[in-house]
C-alpha cells in the first residue's frame, strides 16, 4: 500500500493527528484554538480571525473526519459594526475582512461538511452561525444532511438564508430519520418559512401515525417518545414571520403528539397569533415549550395564558427541552465582559480598591449629594502605644472603605450585582511603618437588600410551587372525571352483561325444547300410532256417512273432504237400509 495512503487512513481515526500531519505537509502551524475542544470530541471554532492559508490543513481533516462528534464554525463578523470606542472615533480604520467571507472558502467549507456527514457514524451536532451561505452551498448541505446517519442536531442561527434557502434545506430535513432538533435564528425568514417547517411537521405527524397504528396491533402499546423526527424547532429574531407564520404553526400544533419545544421570540407575533396558538394548546397535550417572550404586540394576559398552558401540558422542569435564554439578533455582536476595578481612594503610601468580575453602569440618582470623606469622619485620636491605637492614615483609609454606603453599591453595581453576591473589599497598606499595628483588612459588606432580594427568591419560589399545585389540582379533576366515566361505562357494561346473559338462557331454553319436540316428532313408533289414530278418526266419519249422518258431521264442522282417507278408498258400511 502506498505510504501516503496508510497514513492518511491512520490519520482518519484521529482528528487532530490528521490536522497535524497535513499542516506539516503545507509547512503552517497548527492552531491553537483547533485542540481547545477536542477533549470533548467537538470542534468548535470562530473563524473570524483564521487567515486562509490556514483553511487548507483544517478543510481537508474535517472531509476526513470520522471522530468528532460536534462541529461548530461561527462567525461574528458585520459589515459596518464597531468592536470598540477606539474604532468608533477613528472613521479612517477600515476592518480586515474575514476569509471566510469569500465566496470560494464558503463553498470548500460546505464540500468539507457534506464529505463529513456522508462518512461519519458519530456526528450529532452540527451548527453554521454567521456564515453567507449561497444557493449552491445549501445544495452541498442538503446532499450532506440527507445522506447523514447519526445527525441529530442542526443550526443555520444568523445565516441570512431566507425562505428559498429554508425550502432547499427542508428537503433532507423532511424525510431524516435522525434529525430531532433544528435551530434558524435570524435567518431572515418570513411566514413562508414558517410554512415550510409547519408542512414538514404535518408530513412527519401522518408518517408517525401510520407507525403508532402498526405498533398499536395484537394490544401492543406504541411508545411516541422513541419514533423519528423533530422534536424541537427554533424560529427566535425572525420579525417577519407575524401572525400569518404563527397560524400556520398552530394548525399543525393542534394534532401533532411528538413536537416538544417550538421557539418563537421576536417574530412579531400581535394578539390574533397568539390566540390561534392557545386555541392549539386546547387539544395539544404534548408541547412543553412554546416560547412567545419578547413579542411586545402581545398582551401581558394572553402571553401569561400561553405560557401556563403550556406548563400545565407536563413538568417542564424535569424536562430535556428547557427554555432558551437566547439574546437578540443586536447582542450576538456584544463584545466579551471584562473586569472592572473600582477605586475607593488612594494615598501615597496605600490604596483601597474594589474588583468585580461583572459589568457596571455607574448612575446618580437625583436629589442624592455625596458626603465627602471629612465630613462623614471624625475621629478620636488616641495616644500612641495605647490599645486600639492606629496611624491616622490606616483610620483614614479603613474609614473610607466602611463609609462607603450601600446606596453608593448599589448605584454603582450592576443588577445582576445587586442579587445576593457578596463583595470582598481589600485594603492593601504599602507603609512599612504601619504594618506593625495594622495588617491588610478584609471586609465583607452585605446589602440590606439580601432581605428583599430573598424575599423575592421565596416569592419566587412560592409561584413555583402554586403553579405546581395548580397543575396537581388539575390532574387531580381530570383523574377524578376520568374515574366516574370509568365507573359509569363498567355499570353499562354489567348491565349489558347481565341482559345477554338472560337472551343467552332463554335461547338455550327455547333450543332444548326445539330439540325434544323434534326428537319426538322424529320417533317412528310415534309417527305410527298418530297415522293410524287418523286412520281410525276417517273411518268413524265414514261410518257416520253411511248412516246417514253426514249432516252432523257439517253440522259439526267437519268438511265433506274429511270424509276420505288419502291414498285408501273409502269405507263402506255393511248395514242394510231400512
Amino acid at each position: 500500500m502506498i505510504e501516503s495512503v496508510k497514513v492518511r487512513r491512520q490519520c482518519m481515526l484521529d482528528f487532530y493527528s490528521h490536522y497535524e500531519h497535513l499542516c506539516a505537509l503545507q509547512g503552517s502551524v497548527p492552531l491553537k484554538a483547533v485542540k481547545a475542544n477536542l477533549s470533548r470530541g467537538a470542534l468548535d471554532l470562530t473563524v473570524d480571525r483564521i487567515k486562509a492559508a490556514d483553511w487548507t490543513p483544517l478543510l481537508n481533516a474535517i472531509r476526513h473526519n470520522k471522530t468528532l462528534t460536534s462541529i461548530g464554525i461561527r462567525t461574528f463578523h458585520q459589515q459596518g459594526l464597531e468592536e470598540s470606542g477606539v474604532e468608533r472615533y477613528k472613521t479612517y480604520f477600515r476592518r480586515r475582512i474575514p476569509a471566510i467571507r469569500s465566496k470560494d472558502l464558503t463553498g470548500q467549507l460546505c464540500k468539507a461538511v457534506k464529505c463529513c456527514l456522508s462518512i461519519s457514524d458519530v456526528l450529532k451536532n452540527l451548527e453554521l452561525q454567521g456564515l453567507l451561505l449561497r444557493e449552491r452551498d445549501l445544495i452541498l448541505l442538503t446532499k450532506g444532511l440527507a445522506t447523514a446517519s447519526s445527525l441529530e442536531s442542526v443550526s443555520f442561527a444568523h445565516c441570512p438564508i431566507g425562505d428559498e434557502g429554508l425550502e432547499t434545506i427542508c428537503q433532507s430535513v423532511k424525510n431524516s430519520a435522525n434529525i430531532r432538533y433544528v435551530n434558524f435564528t435570524g435567518c431572515s425568514l418570513t411566514w413562508r418559512g414558517a410554512e415550510h417547517i409547519a408542512n414538514i411537521l404535518k408530513h412527519q405527524a401522518m408518517k408517525r401515525h401510520g407507525e403508532a397504528w402498526a405498533e398499536s396491533l395484537r394490544y401492543r402499546r406504541p411508545d411516541l417518545d422513541y419514533m423519528t423526527g423533530l422534536r424541537r424547532v427554533t424560529f427566535n429574531c425572525n420579525v417577519l414571520v407575524g401572525d400569518r407564520g404563527a397560524s400556520a404553526f398552530a394548525d399543525c400544533l393542534g394534532e401533532d403528539l411528538w413536537l416538544k419545544a417550538l421557539d418563537l421570540q421576536q417574530c412579531g407575533i400581535s394578539n390574533e397569533g397568539a390566540r390561534s396558538l392557545l386555541d392549539a394548546l386546547q387539544t395539544n397535550t404534548t408541547l412543553v415549550v412554546l416560547d412567545i417572550r419578547k413579542n411586545p404586540l402581545i398582551d401581558h394576559v394572553i402571553m401569561k395564558s400561553v405560557i401556563g398552558k403550556v406548563l400545565m401540558n407536563g413538568s417542564s422542569a424535569n424536562s430535556e427541552y428547557k427554555w432558551l435564554m437566547s439574546p437578540s439578533s443586536k447582542d450576538v455582536l456584544k463584545t466579551r465582559p471584562k473586569k472592572r476595578t473600582i477605586v475607593l481612594g488612594s494615598g501615597r503610601k496605600g490604596k483601597a480598591t474594589i474588583r468585580i468580575g461583572l459589568p457596571s453602569k455607574k448612575s446618580v440618582s437625583p436629589g442624592k449629594k455625596s458626603m465627602s470623606v471629612k465630613d462623614s469622619y471624625s475621629p478620636k485620636p488616641l495616644p500612641p502605644g495605647t490599645k486600639g491605637f492606629l496611624p491616622w492614615r490606616t483610620a483614614e483609609r479603613a474609614k473610607r472603605c466602611s463609609a462607603v454606603s450601600v446606596a453608593d453599591f448599589a448605584l454603582t453595581a450592576s443588577p445582576v450585582l445587586q442579587s445576593c453576591i457578596p463583595v470582598k473589599v481589600t485594603v492593601e497598606s504599602a507603609s512599612a511603618s504601619e504594618t506593625e499595628d495594622t495588617e491588610d483588612l478584609d471586609v465583607v459588606i452585605h446589602y440590606p437588600d439580601l432581605a428583599k432580594s430573598l424575599d423575592k427568591i421565596n416569592i419566587t419560589k412560592y409561584q413555583q410551587l402554586q403553579v405546581q399545585l395548580e397543575q396537581c389540582m388539575e390532574k387531580l379533576k381530570e383523574e377524578q372525571s376520568a374515574r366516574v366515566k370509568a365507573e359509569e361505562r363498567i355499570t353499562e357494561l354489567e348491565m349489558e352483561n347481565a341482559r345477554l346473559r338472560n337472551l343467552n338462557i332463554s335461547l338455550s331454553e327455547v333450543l332444548h325444547a326445539q330439540s325434544v319436540t323434534n326428537m319426538i316428532l322424529e320417533d317412528e313408533g310415534v309417527l305410527g300410532s298418530i297415522e293410524s289414530s287418523f286412520q281410525k278418526f276417517h273411518a268413524f266419519l265414514d261410518l257416520l256417512k253411511d248412516a246417514g249422518l253426514g249432516q252432523l258431521a257439517v253440522l259439526a264442522g267437519i268438511d265433506q273432504s274429511d270424509f276420505g282417507l288419502l291414498e285408501h278408498p273409502q269405507m263402506n258400511s255393511t248395514l242394510s237400509n231400512p
